[in-house]
């Protein structure tokens, strides 16, 4: 059995244990404690950082779909995409030493890493396809992370619903060498439906982790403070905030 299926059996498990209790008062504590286990068990199977299965060239799919936010109706936005993100800037901050503000142009001139990777949509499709940017532990490391930091935090300039799209992850993924700032998407610029000019890339994890239209990245001691304190646009309306596949 390989580490996606045995994850898959254990995850069914947690469900399964999970149906039989969801109607008592402990719910909500054992669906985090599944989320806690989910999390130790997809780390400790695949070893210490383990990274995503990569593909030849060959594999990429014709088309990678736009999903959930395809578009930032903004006039800010819309005067970005005319003059070609060239105004776009990256803010790193909260918990570090030195914030960032980095350009398109700092974005690109960083060491860039490609990498052509599956991904996988909770809404059940998948699809390949070659993503480049640079990897975000450099980045972080660039600014300085204070030791009070445990959590990343990415903003993005969407609404989805009405409401700002955000994610975030541990320290573990933010410094996986997978984990990357795309800018670029089967050898072109990254397209507006996917999440131009910048979209992350945390390639161990269900898609609505990799947020999209990035504006900010902030270290942060707790998750607290952040939408309603779950992590995420969607884990605020009931997703695991761990995704891990």
């Amino acid at each position: 059995m390989n580490r996606r299926n045995l994850l898959a059996s254990l995850l069914g498990t947690m469900a399964a244990g999970c149906t039989r209790i969801g109607e008592t008062a402990p719910f909500a504590w054992a669906v985090d404690q599944a989320e806690g286990l989910h999390r130790i068990a997809h780390r400790a199977i695949g070893g210490p950082r383990p990274l995503a299965r990569e593909y030849p060239p060959s594999a990429i799919s014709a088309d990678f779909r736009g999903n959930g936010s395809t578009d930032v109706p903004t006039p800010a936005y819309r005067a970005h995409q005319a003059a070609g993100f060239a105004n776009w800037r990256l803010s790193v901050g909260g918990l570090v030493e030195r914030p960032l503000s980095l350009t398109m142009a700092d974005i690109r001139g960083l060491p860039q890493r490609t990498q052509i990777t599956r991904h996988d949509c909770v809404e059940g499709w998948s699809a390949i396809a070659q993503w480049t940017g640079p990897q975000l532990g450099p980045i972080l490391d660039r600014a300085g992370l204070l030791p009070d930091a445990r959590f990343i935090v990415f903003r993005c300039a969407d609404l989805l619903y009405g409401a700002p799209y955000y994610e975030s992850c541990d320290l573990a993924d933010a410094f996986h060498p997978q984990t990357i700032i795309a800018h670029r998407l089967n050898g072109g610029d990254l397209p507006v439906k996917n999440g131009a000019p910048l979209r992350l890339r945390l390639e161990r994890q269900l898609g609505y982790k990799h947020a999209k239209y990035l504006t900010g990245i902030q270290a942060v001691a707790s998750l607290e403070g952040f939408g309603d304190g779950n992590g995420g646009f969607w884990e605020d309306r009931g997703y695991q905030w761990y995704a891990g596949i």
